[in-house]
């Protein structure tokens, strides 16, 4: 007895702690799906009283059929029960309609539900700053709120109106009942009180297995995309890792499923007692009103209607209390969801942003000092840079070295713990992002494959400004992208990636598609990061004789290790441990015979042999 008011306590202090959520889920369902919501309240109303109506339409014919029996009467006997069985008859015809339509009304609901959350998770996640992407915490919660959240509102509001329409049901079972005595309604739910205690402490359990198993279950989809994504499949047979990941996958997809096992074998005994508790109140109550019936005190008509009405009663109960389990049950896991959409980005929009000062002097970097969230090593350690305007600045130096970071901060997708970034004098953290961004472009060190048209790929460089096909074209012609697109059957609404049956370009094409896509919104910074990495030395050298022109009175910085590619600039930075060891022209450089001269000469060696 213990535990059970334990359990009880327990699920009451979380039922608590969540109710705040219910107005926030009912507000998201009428915002979703306002019209159906109140067709479908309507529709819960009728169908609450009609069994009611059935049950009583049930001791009429009863009785009707006893009284014709022992009167040993015809058909004339049998007309006036007629009406009776004609309104039976447009009762469970009634029922059966309008489990249909609701039905449909419930799937209609829950699409518009299920879209409106979706793109209210869109929505957040792309409102917050990559720093998020840096917490595994953060998979967690984005992890629940869509996988677990998403039909979760929409149920919530179905099972508040089972629990509605069984309420409404009860309520008449449980007025009929009272006339035969006070104690059966009080019987009838003292027979079902165990079921809500085995609800609610299933609830309880399973909600905690699922927080505390969020991590695996993410790791069970990792295993199983290693296994299945086309961008794996080659090392997994060359290097034979298929059985390895499968044994991953299917050790912990063991584990999970025995402890959900175990939940659902304690839940199923728990719930056998309980309807075995349920069966016996049942059976007393009929015993009760058995012996009445054969002293004569109540009549066939009354011991029918008692039996449907307390069945009835018992199974209205059992809903009732299933769905309050549900309702519960939702709103912890909607907890998830509004958790998750009230998360705030951590840098701060100004309140009134400036106006974005144009860059005509300089972008200088005065003594930044950044570390990614969770890593005790700074990337950029008191650096200290200037981007004149209008020139070609390279960033050389080793794999590590914060020459990626740096992007990351131009395009102010972090902060700087210390020291600022400027645009003219202008810190960039009093401009809007959105502002700041509309006027770079950048090519990433692995830019995104769109399996989309080639006309589209490049488009998503621009996409607000709706470009034509003209631009799409002399932005690929300055990418070198020109060259595999006119090889392709449809030219640039070609289908590019497997996924839909598209055209598969080598890694250069795709790099220089990328590239088009940068070039062709007409910003006046461009940050290219690794822009030939994947290119072979022809496609580099093609593209290189082009570049200067591309770029010329815009701004430019470029990050490689091919130095190449960084002659082309007119100030090369050498960064080591996330700060400047060497700067200067190439020339200048070579003569320093520093780390870039001998980085040079290595590289210049390995083009000859």
């Amino acid at each position: 007895m213990g535990h059970t008011f334990n359990h009880l306590a327990d699920a009451a202090g979380k039922l608590r702690q969540q109710f705040p959520y219910l107005p926030q889920a009912i507000r998201l369902v009428r915002h979703a799906a306002g019209g159906l919501t109140l067709l479908w309240l309507v529709l819960l109303l009728v169908q609450g009283l009609l069994p009611v109506v059935s049950v009583y339409l049930t001791r009429t014919l009863v009785d009707g059929v006893a009284a014709m029996i022992n009167t040993g009467g015809g058909w004339g006997a049998m007309q006036p029960l007629l009406p009776a069985a004609i309104a039976m008859a447009l009762v469970l015809i009634g029922i059966e309609l309008l489990q249909s339509i609701g039905k449909w009304l419930r799937t209609a609901q829950s699409e518009l539900v299920q879209d409106h959350v979706q793109e209210l998770i869109h929505r957040q996640a792309m409102r917050l700053d990559l720093s998020f992407y840096d917490n595994p915490g953060y998979y967690d919660q984005l992890h629940r709120a869509r996988i677990d959240a998403i039909s979760r509102p929409n149920a919530l509001i179905e099972n508040a109106g089972s629990l509605l329409q069984s309420f409404i049901t009860l309520s008449a079972m449980g007025w009929v009942l009272l006339s035969f005595g006070i104690w059966i309604p009080l019987l009838l739910a003292l027979g079902t009180l165990p079921a809500l205690v085995v609800v609610l402490r299933h609830t309880v359990h399973f909600h905690r297995w699922r927080l505390n198993n969020t991590a695996a279950i993410r790791k069970t989809t990792y295993y199983d995309l290693m296994l299945t994504q086309r961008e794996t499949a080659a090392e997994m047979r060359l290097f034979g890792l298929g059985p390895h990941f499968q044994a991953l996958f299917q050790a912990l997809r063991l584990r999970l499923r025995r402890e959900l096992v175990q939940l659902s074998r304690s839940e199923a005994l728990a719930q056998g007692v309980a309807a075995l508790i349920g069966l016996a109140s049942m059976a007393g109550a009929l015993a009760w009103m058995g012996r009445l019936a054969l002293r004569g005190t109540i009549g066939l008509g009354d011991l029918a209607l008692f039996y449907q009405a307390f069945f009835q009663g018992q199974r209205m109960m059992r809903s009732l209390l299933g769905n309050a389990g549900e309702i519960y049950r939702n709103l912890i896991f909607l907890e998830n969801l509004f958790e998750f959409l009230a998360l705030s980005p951590r840098m701060d929009e100004p309140a009134q942003p400036l106006p974005h000062p144009g860059l005509r002097k300089e972008i200088v970097l005065h003594n930044v000092t950044f570390a990614y969230p969770g890593s005790s090593r700074p990337a950029l350690d008191n650096f200290s840079m200037v981007i004149p305007a209008g020139q070609i600045t390279a960033i050389v130096g080793e794999n590590g070295a914060g020459k990626s970071t740096l992007i990351k901060l131009l395009c102010r997708f972090y902060d700087p713990e210390k020291g600022r970034l400027t645009i003219d004098g202008t810190d960039i953290r009093d401009l809007s992002c959105s502002t700041l961004r509309q006027r770079i472009t950048v090519l990433f060190q692995d830019p995104v494959r769109y399996h989309d048209t080639v006309f589209n790929n490049i488009a998503f460089g621009d996409i607000n400004n709706s470009p034509d096909m003209d631009q799409i074209q002399t932005a690929a012609f300055a990418s070198g992208a020109d060259a595999p697109i006119k090889h392709l059957t449809h030219g640039y609404q070609a289908i590019l990636g497997k996924w839909f049956g598209g055209a598969e370009l080598s890694g250069g094409e795709w790099q220089r598609l990328a590239l088009a896509r940068a070039f062709l919104r007409n910003a006046e910074f461009i940050i290219l990061d690794e822009p030939t990495s994947a290119m072979d030395s022809w496609a580099e050298a093609d593209w290189l004789m082009r570049f200067r022109q591309l770029v010329a009175g815009r701004t430019a910085l470029i990050i490689t290790h091919r130095f190449t590619t960084a002659l082309q600039a007119d100030m090369i930075h050498v960064v080591e441990q996330g700060r400047i060891v060497e700067s200067g022209s190439h020339p200048q450089l070579l003569a320093q015979k520093g780390r870039y001269a001998t980085s040079w000469s290595r590289q210049m060696r390995q083009v000859k042999n």
